[in-house]
């Protein structure tokens, strides 16, 4: 299947444009485009000091441009130099507790960003197909425990959520535009908590819980009941490529949801499962007052059917095992048994072998 994907991700007459190049999602979708010898360009903020990107010393390893997307001059003017044939827009502030503080930024970021790249895109002639990512906190939670599906109704109440419903609205409008005036596919992908080797941003849980491991440190944890769809990275990426090619050979898609297939998990199991595949005694305290439940959802479950029905995708990984390459990846680079590329070379193998 992966090598029918790569195989017809080449045929694009043009490479293919990752936004937010430089973040987590990104440098793993980089890595597994090179991976299908798929040509690869990017366009993002500068890196953090202590980033996968940075890790893997990828400065300067594609044609890329660190910029702002909510400077449409600068987006337009990349995207007609280079003429990516597709985009896959990952570039966003991602963190919930972050856009609390910064909620402007954040809708700035997100939601003009987002029209940013389309605009270009509907521009550009060479573009022939946009992947709009999103995220599965765009749905109206109620806490009642149920799994969304993609024609569940959209509400965000925090100002991370909210700005990503309108990232949605967006989609829907600009897919009209492309169908009247003529333009590329464009569809949205919505995905669960994605965790593996490398996050290091601040406020989750995986990158919060190395750095305690790491040090040997207490490691305070919030809301220890909260169920997520804990997904590893890949799964969702070889998910969004796989849309990406379906629309590109005339499939009809609006969007599309891509979870794990079993019920979420927990922070505390997922916690007590890290604790125990770490090689050293750690400490956590779990505390259901660090937030509230308030600030961010109890319940989070995807519905994937119509990603497995419409384009035959499954996770590659199960949520434990998700949990246990994700410590291992973390084990095995900081006891310096693997290099960054390794280790991320060794996940993306694993999943081309299932």
């Amino acid at each position: 299947m992966d090598s029918t994907l790569g195989t017809r991700l080449r045929e694009l007459s043009g490479p293919i444009l990752v936004t937010g190049h430089t973040g987590f999602k990104g440098s793993w979708l980089t890595l597994l485009l090179e991976r299908l010898d798929v040509p690869v360009i990017g366009l993002s903020l500068p890196p953090e000091p202590d980033s996968l990107y940075a890790r893997l010393e990828r400065m300067g390893a594609i044609a890329e441009s660190y910029l702002d997307i909510r400077n449409i001059a600068s987006v337009r003017e990349f995207i007609a130099i280079h003429r990516p044939s597709a985009i896959i827009h990952l570039a966003a502030q991602p963190l919930v507790l972050e856009s609390y503080k910064l909620p402007r930024e954040t809708f700035e970021t997100n939601v003009m960003g987002t029209v940013n790249v389309l605009e270009s895109s509907l521009i550009t002639d060479s573009v022939r197909a946009v992947v709009v990512v999103t995220t599965d906190k765009v749905y109206k939670n109620d806490g009642v425990n149920k799994s969304f599906v993609e024609s569940d109704p959209l509400q965000g109440k925090d100002p991370y959520s909210a700005s990503k419903v309108g990232v949605e609205a967006s989609v829907t409008a600009w897919q009209q535009i492309a169908k009247i005036n003529g333009g590329p596919k464009i569809i949205s992908v919505r995905a669960g908590n994605v965790i593996g080797g490398g996050d290091w941003a601040k406020d989750r849980i995986f990158p919060d819980l190395i750095r305690a491991f790491a040090t040997n440190t207490l490691v305070e944890i919030r809301n220890p009941s909260s169920t997520r769809p804990w997904q590893h990275v890949l799964d969702p990426l070889r998910g969004y490529l796989m849309a990406l090619e379906a629309i590109l050979r005339g499939v009809e898609i609006d969007v599309l949801n891509f979870g794990p297939d079993s019920e979420s998990l927990s922070v505390r199991e997922v916690v007590n499962i890290s604790r125990e595949k770490w090689p050293l005694a750690t400490s956590v305290n779990f505390s259901a007052s660090l937030t509230k439940q308030e600030i961010e959802a109890v319940s989070l479950n995807l519905d994937s059917s119509h990603a497995r029905n419409v384009l035959g995708w499954k996770s590659c990984w199960g949520q434990e095992d998700s949990v246990i390459y994700t410590i291992e990846w973390w084990n095995k680079v900081l006891n310096n048994s693997y290099s960054p590329k390794d280790a991320c070379e060794h996940d993306i193998d694993y999943l081309f072998s299932n």
